[in-house]
């Protein structure tokens, strides 16, 4: 059973919140905008007024560390609702997001959203969901930093990847629109050549194939195996 995405959508159907031709009866308090690729839907120390919903394309999240470094916390898809720190962070971002290809998202602002907290008492629970399954992850994020290798890291993070977004083909798992090198490499902390080593290893032991538009696991289970044992 493929595990649920961390800011994926159980349970309510917030597109019929967050998206005007879902809810005509109050178009004026939504906004929909594309974003070309490249182009950052927001920045740090912007103000944090507003909450984002992903109708199509994928949005990266993150930050920028020491000597401007990226910093990467999310990839998100279709579906996926981000920017959602408004709704406790007084003022400013603390992270950006940036249109990874053209993206269309469904704005809604901070204080409509209070609102409708009021009116639909479930919408309370999917938010409370996210902020605990977004602790979670940094959680485990964390722990992965500080017990497990870089190698580790990296075919950790395939292994999500394969759960969050992949496809069954036959006894294979297909991702599409795969990561850059270096993407990854912000993503689990590591650098661009420690994961060109670990991909290259992992096709040369045929567990996986890849390229720029995908990732083919021949064997999830081959690939979880994998974490913790040397090369």
């Amino acid at each position: 059973m493929e595990q649920s995405n961390f800011w994926y959508l159980q349970n309510i159907d917030v597109t019929g919140i967050f998206c005007p031709d879902k809810m005509m009866s109050n178009p004026e308090k939504h906004q929909e905008k594309v974003f070309k690729r490249g182009e950052y839907i927001y920045l740090p120390e912007e103000h944090s007024d507003k909450i984002y919903f992903l109708l199509r394309g994928r949005v990266k999240i993150g930050s920028f560390g020491d000597d401007d470094k990226e910093i990467i916390k999310a990839i998100l898809g279709k579906g996926e609702v981000f920017g959602e720190l408004a709704l406790v962070e007084e003022g400013k971002r603390r992270d950006f997001a940036i249109a990874m290809e053209e993206t269309e998202v469904c704005i809604i602002q901070k204080d409509d959203i209070n609102r409708l907290f009021k009116e639909r008492s479930p919408l309370q629970g999917f938010f409370l969901n996210l902020f605990g399954r977004r602790i979670l992850q940094m959680e485990s994020r964390l722990e992965g930093m500080v017990f497990k290798n870089s190698r580790s890291r990296i075919i950790d993070f395939l292994v999500e990847l394969a759960a969050k977004r992949g496809e069954r083909v036959g006894f294979e798992t297909v991702v599409r629109k795969f990561l850059t090198h270096q993407e990854i490499a912000n993503i689990t902390a590591t650098s661009r050549q420690t994961v060109t080593t670990v991909l290259n290893e992992l096709r040369s032991k045929e567990i996986i194939k890849f390229d720029r538009r995908r990732l083919l696991i021949r064997d999830r289970e081959r690939l979880a195996a994998e974490v913790g044992t040397g090369s």
